[in-house]
């Protein structure tokens, strides 16, 4: 525990930092954060750049290791020109899901900003991303550094061999495919070791010396197509290609007949990056508002013993309202719910729940009202839910009521909205789920799948898109992806739209048509 004399001792004083003191105030953090709050975390690797470097790792998704591809390059002009402009900010750090878990801290931060952004990344994002049962059971955080230092040269390897043109175009059809490209469902497989990749790049060498082109020099089936198979026989081949198939990126991986060995390690690249970010997307609510109620509870605990001083704390202060601001809705700058505010101000709810309940709070919330155990709910929440299901299980009335929320009925045939759930006891349920259902991406993603495809025969790619609510796919978009995948494929490709609630077709279109 922290000592008495040192508590009565500021930590720093003024706004220049330097890395004695960076080295001294993460010391402290950790303790309070491990001791007080009970935080599990990857050893942490803190890097200070430049807003310049900053700019690239946004361009780069982040990842400090990556490959070289047009779209970041883009990526970087855009978001640098915006900056340069006074048009967007940049974020103050930004945190890698990797161990150690690395933290990038802007070199411009003053000191007080970088004891902030070290609790909210290094403690806060760090624990989530370690604990987190979507990270633990999708993700291999001590796996993703070294398998992206493979990809990124191999990619400059396949760039030497057969040229920028070729890589370039594999990349953009995969990366066009990567909403598509990840497993919803069921666990995907870890990433290699070191010596599982030792033997795959001689696999890959192998392939590449002895690849097969018959394939290519096959004519196209003249005519119509085969008729169809019979139920048995399709029963079959859908079996032995294990059909339907959700992960697109997966499918074209293994089953396309014209990637040479070097185009399908390139697509598998792309789908385990896809795959690496798919928790993030799940979690964003949970995520921001672990990391800002970690940050805001460390820095009023050090303020409180003495050992950040009142200017520091302002400044602080004015920083963390700076990211948990919420717009009104008819602000020209809303842009929806800010995730550092819903998730901060749930689970300092979850706190006062805990602490000091009302007669509702024992009504909706029995098993925790009054129990004052708010550490041990908060760290099982962070441990066991995603944005979902966190605010079905959590957001009470009170909160609806403090931050005004109700449902609309907005259906496609009537002129006029209607307020369906308001606040009452029906219409708080009612509100929870509404706004649950709309943090669950399985929901609102296009369900697309293969569902068929005749290897022996015309070859011709099947999908499947589930139409839910009447939402079709937008046509423009719907048919550059088509091409991409059309691109990967080789063969023919259709995607049929079909009504989930009753099966019926809606629209059919073929790569043909394009």
């Amino acid at each position: 525990m922290v000592s008495q004399a040192r508590k009565s001792e500021l930590l720093f004083s003024g706004s220049d930092w330097n890395f004695a003191k960076l080295s001294r105030v993460y010391d402290e953090i950790e303790a309070l954060g491990t001791e007080e709050l009970g935080l599990d975390i990857y050893p942490v690797q803190m890097e200070v750049i430049s807003s310049e470097q900053m700019l690239d790792a946004y361009s780069s998704v982040g990842m400090p290791l990556m490959y070289r591809h047009w779209s970041f390059g883009k990526r970087f002009l855009y978001d640098e020109f915006l900056y340069r402009k006074g048009a967007r900010g940049l974020a103050y750090e930004l945190v890698i899901n990797s161990n150690p878990c690395i933290v990038y801290l802007m070199e411009e931060n003053t000191m007080a900003l970088q004891a902030l952004v070290t609790a909210h990344a290094a403690l806060g994002h760090n624990h989530f991303f370690k604990n987190n049962h979507l990270f633990r059971q999708w993700t291999d955080a001590g796996g993703i550094l070294s398998y992206l230092d493979f990809a990124k040269g191999y990619i400059a390897r396949c760039e030497e061999r057969h040229g920028l043109a070729a890589v370039e175009e594999i990349l953009d059809s995969a990366h066009a495919l990567m909403e598509q490209g990840v497993f919803r469902y069921h666990r995907p497989p870890k990433l290699s070791s070191e010596q599982q990749r030792e033997g795959l790049r001689e696999r890959l060498e192998y392939e590449e010396r002895s690849f097969n082109d018959l394939w290519r020099t096959l004519p196209p089936s003249q005519g119509k197509s085969k008729p169809e198979a019979g139920d048995e026989i399709l029963a079959e081949r859908k079996k032995s290609l294990k059909l339907p198939e959700e992960n697109l990126l997966y499918f074209l991986e293994k089953n396309s007949l014209v990637l040479e060995p070097w185009q399908r390690e390139i697509v598998r690249i792309v789908r385990v990056i896809a795959q690496y970010f798919y928790p993030q997307r799940q979690t964003q609510v949970m995520n921001e508002g672990c990391a800002t109620f970690v940050h805001y509870t460390i820095m009023n605990t050090l303020f409180d013993r003495g050992r950040i001083g009142e200017g520091a704390m302002l400044e602080i202060l004015r920083n963390h309202s700076n990211v948990v601001f919420q717009p009104s809705y008819d602000d020209p700058r809303y842009s929806g719910i800010n995730p550092y505010a819903l998730g901060l101000d749930m689970m300092q709810d979850i706190q006062r729940i805990s602490t000091a309940p009302t007669a509702e709070d024992r009504d909706w919330f029995p098993d925790m009202a009054g129990r004052g155990d708010w550490r041990d709910t908060l760290l099982d929440a962070w441990a066991n839910h995603r944005d979902e299901s966190f605010i079905r299980q959590y957001l009470s009335p009170a909160l609806i009521r403090k931050w005004r929320l109700f449902a609309l009925a907005d259906g496609a045939d009537e002129p006029h909205y209607e307020v369906a759930s308001i606040h009452n006891e029906r219409g708080y349920a009612r509100i929870r789920s509404a706004l649950a259902q709309s943090y669950d991406i399985g929901a609102s993603r296009p369900d697309i799948q293969v569902v068929d495809v005749d290897l022996l025969g015309d070859r011709h790619l099947r999908l499947q898109h589930k139409v839910k609510d009447g939402i079709m796919l937008e046509g423009q978009s719907r048919d550059a992806t088509l091409r991409h995948i059309r691109n990967l494929w080789g063969y023919e490709v259709s995607l049929a739209a079909i009504d989930a609630g009753t099966g019926a077709t809606l629209s059919e279109r073929w790569t043909k048509e394009l």
